[in-house]
């Protein structure tokens, strides 16, 4: 293939990859790989000539390492800022809610601490004769509480977040209906506290973040890391650097069920390859097959549309990460302030995206930023076919040039 022919089917892979749903042919060339991973290049800095983003981390992996890891841009829209880097770390959002909330709660249910049927009134007292009888922990991990956010003050307690949940009006009734609310997983981070008398910045860090050797990871970064953190841009106008961008989470302290965890590619690729092996990494099992199991498990909602698993999407309108390629047993999150995590089990691969975002209007666009990242990184994988893990196992790793 000449360098012409191969740049004119570049143009053709983008174009279908970001303005339509088509999948993209294969190429039976040994230029293949290299044009999916100049592709991913060229996605990931067309976003940053756009400005959606100032620039971000791409990690490919499988259970046994990772596969492609590249930075790209850099920590703010700054023009000074200092390069991304494969380690910078993040403002996870709404990853905090899969990557420490749901598994302090698994991990409670597997030590038999709590039962995911367990009434919410039992470990919140607050909700009894308030006719929420048949609320149970389970429909707050599926978001099918019937609960919604609400405006508060951001001068506030976690038990002033309570009190509102358990005097609101419930839209619908439980299980019957999903619908995303950050107060389903503020009341799952202060149930960890009430069932282990530990915060769940702790808990998460002694039981899960640490034994993981996800090093970076946790809620309010030390000053000593702040610097090693990529911005975010609050409401204000303001640029964050190691302070959580989330409103609520800032209110109660930075230490949230729903948002206030950073963490680094590095750190989400460990995570992620704990969950393809069953609950262990390393030769240290953290949880045990069931509660992995029990994750990633299907839940069906509005006659199937929506398919949600404990506190993971599968699948719904926040599943662009999922791409095209990835199988209906894959499993993922994304966080507002730019990242995203998915994971297919059945072909042994997993995708991270983290960026700085620059432009939050643009929802659609990340939407595609984001499929077009995991579309790619499927191909890349699937396309030189993986018998055995043999391909995966024997390549090395594409990471950045220095």
């Amino acid at each position: 293939m000449s360098q012409r022919t191969a740049a004119k089917y570049l143009l053709f892979l983008l174009a279908a990859l970001l303005f339509t749903s088509t999948p993209v042919p294969a190429l039976d060339d040994p230029l293949e790989e290299l044009l999916h991973a100049d592709s991913i290049d060229c996605v990931m800095k067309g976003a940053i000539a756009s400005g959606l983003i100032s620039g971000g981390v791409v990690l490919v992996g499988d259970s046994y390492g990772d596969l492609f890891v590249r930075a790209y841009g850099r920590m703010s829209p700054a023009a000074d800022a200092p390069a991304i880097i494969a380690d910078t770390i993040f403002d996870l959002a709404s990853l905090t809610k899969v990557i420490a909330t749901a598994p302090a709660i698994m991990k409670l249910a597997d030590e038999g601490v709590l039962n995911l049927l367990d009434p919410v009134e039992k470990w919140f007292p607050e909700f009894m004769g308030k006719g929420k009888d048949d609320l149970l922990l389970l429909n707050l991990l599926t978001h099918t509480s019937g609960l919604h956010d609400v405006s508060l003050p951001p001068a506030r307690t976690i038990q002033a977040d309570i009190r509102q949940a358990a005097d609101e009006e419930l839209k619908s009734r439980p299980g019957s209906r999903f619908r995303y609310a950050d107060i389903n997983f503020i009341l799952l981070g202060e149930l960890v506290h009430r069932a282990t008398g530990q915060s769940l910045d702790k808990y998460a860090a002694e039981h899960i973040l640490l034994p993981l050797g996800m090093t970076t990871a946790g809620f309010n970064p030390p000053e000593s890391l702040r610097s090693r953190c990529a911005a975010t841009i609050a409401d204000s106008g303001e640029i964050l650097h190691g302070k959580v961008q989330d409103l609520n989470a800032g209110a109660l302290g930075g230490s949230a069920g729903h948002a206030g965890l950073f963490g680094s590619a590095t750190d989400l690729a460990r995570f992620c390859r704990m969950l393809l092996r069953g609950g262990e990494l390393e030769g240290r099992r953290v949880f045990s097959p069931w509660a992995v199991q029990q994750m990633a498990s299907p839940f069906y909602f509005q006659q199937g549309r929506i398919v949600r698993g404990l506190g993971w999407d599968i699948l719904s309108p926040y599943s662009s990460p999922r791409g095209n390629g990835f199988s209906s047993a894959s499993f993922g999150h994304t966080g507002y302030s730019g990242c995203s995590v998915w994971i297919d089990p059945e072909s042994d691969l997993f995708v991270v995206l983290l960026t700085s975002r620059s432009d939050y209007r643009r929802v659609r666009d990340f939407g595609r930023l984001r499929s077009s990242i995991s579309t790619l990184a499927a191909r890349i994988l699937h396309d030189h076919g993986n018998a055995g893990g043999r391909y995966k196992r024997e390549r090395p790793v594409a990471r950045q040039k220095p």
